[in-house]
């Protein structure tokens, strides 16, 4: 609490499935001032969902996952940046992690150490994060309805000039 009485920092801990707050005396003058605690162990409120990787949509959608694999040359998008790499800086690399990666500056994709299961360009790229619909097996916890600007991300006319390459963005390879 500071000096003039306000109070800056609670902590709050879940034990048990039981909320216990070191104050229980200020708990108690904030729940009658209209404070309502609305959250659920272990949960937080506003967490962004996380990547899973494409391997972990393999377990429900085998065959979408067989397909892409076998057909969609985004399944081995890194080695393009492996082929590039000589003569690129490691800021001019980072470029190409964008489109070549999954989820990279988004929450997934940091290298190929730390984050070897997000190194392709996997199913959450074109999908969102699967963390949540991994666990839940929601079907609205994942994107099942893609539209051009899902696309539009990487495959943009600027792209295809400077790397000319086909893009098939009607053929996401399932």
């Amino acid at each position: 609490m500071t000096p003039n009485g306000i109070i800056e920092d609670i902590t709050v801990n879940y034990v048990s499935g039981f909320l216990r707050i070191v104050c229980v005396p200020v708990l108690t003058l904030l729940v009658s001032a209209g404070l309502t605690v609305n959250a659920h162990p272990g949960e937080a409120k506003n967490k962004p969902n996380e990547y899973a990787g494409s391997l972990a949509c393999k377990t429900c959608h085998e065959n979408e996952y067989n397909s892409f694999l076998h057909y969609s040359k985004k399944a081995k998008s890194f080695e393009s940046i492996e082929k590039m790499r000589k003569g690129l800086t490691e800021e001019e690399i980072k470029k190409c992690y964008f489109c070549h990666t999954t989820g990279y500056g988004r929450g997934g994709f940091i290298s190929p150490e730390k984050t070897p299961h997000l190194r392709n360009t996997g199913c959450e790229v074109c999908h969102g994060p699967g963390g949540k619909h991994v666990k839940t097996k929601n079907r609205g916890d994942i994107k099942r309805h893609l539209t051009m600007e899902d696309c539009a991300r990487c495959h943009i006319a600027e792209r295809v000039r400077a790397f000319r390459y086909k893009p098939l963005i009607h053929g996401g390879g399932h």
